[in-house]
């Protein structure tokens, strides 16, 4: 059920929003994304942006007002960068993938399909319990999701919280693993700067990545997200576990 908002908003002032919020970001959005983030304005997605809380290599992520279609107060805009050669080297993660045809070896191409693959991924993650943003849409490389913070505070990396209960936040990640797995997906960019601490659960994020458990390299993917997770709790907590051990409860 959507949020209710003033019957005395009316589409006029939600086009004023746009203009005005966009003025802060003029001559880093180009036409096309400008265009995107519009039509999530107008399909009641977005009221109104407010100001970037994380950026990336290849994509940042803007603070914004839900719109009259979704019952939150917030929500987080990602918008993946259309000028990044970066992305040519991530076509790995989309080719091998069946549920993914032949993808153009252009940046716009490929920036396009990743987006709509971290939808995609992000909605199996929900269906299958996993701890991750709730996607609400996209359009082309802007990706509307779930903010994970309080009050319009965003949650901090797990590198830079000191957890009160690392085990217990490491048997939860894994458990996710294990969720997404049965759902026929592998994070492959697991790490301590990929989890969000919110209330002292852990939260994955960055699902661009991960892959279908019938790409020729998801087994390879798992191990790295496993030795990355299991390596980060050793190194700082002193919690060892064994390796196989893990995967095995993961793909059980």
């Amino acid at each position: 059920m959507a949020r209710r908002r003033s019957k005395e908003k009316q589409p006029s002032k939600e086009d004023y929003q746009l203009k005005e919020k966009l003025k802060i970001e003029e001559g880093v959005f180009d036409t096309r994304t400008m265009l995107r983030i519009g039509k999530l304005f107008s399909k009641g997605v977005v009221a109104s942006m407010e100001f970037i809380i994380a950026r990336g290599k290849e994509a940042d992520v803007y603070l914004a007002d839900a719109g009259e279609k979704l019952d939150t107060d917030f929500l987080a805009l990602k918008i993946f960068r259309l000028e990044n050669a970066r992305f040519q080297k991530r076509i790995k993660y989309i080719e091998g993938d069946p549920r993914f045809g032949k993808v153009k070896n252009t940046v716009s191409e490929i920036v396009g399909a990743w987006c709509k693959k971290e939808y995609g991924n992000l909605l199996v993650a929900e269906a299958v319990g996993v701890h991750a943003p709730r996607p609400y849409a996209f359009n082309g490389n802007v990706l509307a999701m779930e903010f994970i913070g309080r009050e319009g505070k965003p949650s901090r990396t797990m590198r830079e919280e000191k957890l009160a209960n690392p085990e217990k936040t490491l048997n939860a990640i894994l458990e996710d693993a294990r969720r997404l797995y049965s759902g026929e997906l592998v994070h492959a960019d697991l790490s301590e700067y990929n989890v969000l601490m919110k209330e002292g659960v852990p939260y994955l994020i960055d699902f661009g990545q991960a892959v279908h458990i019938k790409h020729p390299d998801a087994q390879a993917y798992l191990e790295r997200d496993v030795f990355n997770i299991l390596h980060y709790f050793s190194k700082r907590y002193g919690i060892e576990r064994d390796a196989a051990e893990a995967l095995r409860s993961i793909t059980k």
